[in-house]
């Protein structure tokens, strides 16, 4: 993408009613006045809260919005200029239960409250396979721990990946800590019984993978 079209894309976030793009220190000082009232300030309603941590493009944001207009749902990632399409779409489609900050995913516990969170939808991310990245692993011992400051006692966690990598390195780490693993498939179009809204909605990535014969995985668990 073409530095004038991120700049275009940044100015347009800027004009979202959708989206909320804080400074690091507005994030650690709490001064968006957000944390623990999401659903009443920015939504409107009381609706349970779904994340999609590192969310690209928004799509899955976006699909799942579509399909469940009960719940709200908030993509989280630090480039704007990605998800400036799923925002722009949900503004299109006057959508009123989808909204992105522009954010690193280490400070979420600092943007919600405890318990705030009923799921986590973590969709393609980066497996971060050489050793000195593991810090940044979304499925990583630290990452899990701020899961479950944010999520209700009985919240999910959904992981789709292409990771064949990643999606072992998780459900090692789950069964060696003693979480709740409520479902596994290491390639969900070709093995029955994944849910349905995980086939259902498919990011301009996946498609691509799926061209490739790449299998898609997903993992569905509880952090205990």
């Amino acid at each position: 993408m073409g530095s004038k079209n991120k700049l275009k894309r940044f100015n347009e976030n800027k004009t979202f009613q959708n989206v909320i793009e804080p400074t690091r220190d507005e994030v650690l000082n709490n001064s968006l006045g957000y944390k623990g009232k999401w659903k009443e300030k920015f939504f409107k309603n009381q609706n349970p809260i779904v994340l999609e941590l590192g969310c690209g493009k928004g799509e899955y944001t976006v699909g799942l919005a579509e399909r469940y207009p009960d719940k709200n749902f908030i993509g989280i990632d630090i480039k704007g200029a990605r998800f400036w399409r799923g925002a722009k779409t949900a503004i299109e489609n006057e959508m009123n239960n989808v909204g992105f900050i522009r954010t690193q995913i280490e400070l979420i516990e600092y943007i919600f409250e405890e318990g705030e969170v009923d799921e986590i939808w973590i969709t393609f991310p980066d497996p971060q396979i050489k050793y000195k990245r593991t810090k940044h692993r979304l499925t990583n011992h630290d990452f899990l721990n701020r899961y479950k400051k944010i999520l209700k006692a009985e919240g999910l966690v959904h992981l789709k990946t292409d990771s064949e990598f990643m999606h072992g390195y998780t459900l090692g780490l789950l069964h060696g800590e003693g979480h709740e693993v409520l479902y596994a498939n290491h390639n969900v179009y070709h093995n029955s019984g994944a849910p349905e809204v995980v086939t259902a909605i498919q990011t301009f990535y996946e498609k691509q993978y799926l061209e490739e014969n790449k299998p898609i995985t997903y993992i569905q668990f509880k952090i205990t």
